[in-house]
């Protein structure tokens, strides 16, 4: 990384901090004006990480990543359906087995062994 980007990326950094440190001066009573200049500084530093080497890099890869997610082809509405229902009945069948393992080793150890039943 070249070291105009080191220090775009360091001006960014310096700019979210002055949001940060604006939003705790401004006075409680005036929250929009809070939140403007918390939102602005965010803004400021996202615009300079924008003309930055990485983040023009960044920018690509989520249009490289978008442009991959539109290639995906999706599950139908009725293979969705289907697959959440294969889920929510191997939960159920899995909670039971663990609730009987359970009070099985429960009545194992307190009733037999234990003899405190």
């Amino acid at each position: 990384m070249e070291m105009q980007d080191k220090i775009k990326l360091v001006l960014a950094g310096l700019l979210v901090a002055s949001g940060v440190a604006g939003f705790y001066f401004v006075p409680e009573t005036q929250g929009l004006l809070r939140a403007l200049v918390f939102i602005a500084g965010l803004a400021l530093a996202a615009g300079v990480v924008w003309v930055s080497t990485p983040g023009k890099e960044f920018v690509a890869y989520a249009h490289d990543s978008v442009a991959e997610a539109k290639k995906v082809v999706w599950p139908t509405r009725k293979e969705s359906t289907q697959m959440t229902g294969m889920v929510f009945v191997f939960v159920l069948v899995l909670a039971l087995f663990m609730w009987l393992v359970d009070s099985s080793l429960t009545w194992f150890f307190y009733d037999i062994i234990l003899k405190r039943g």
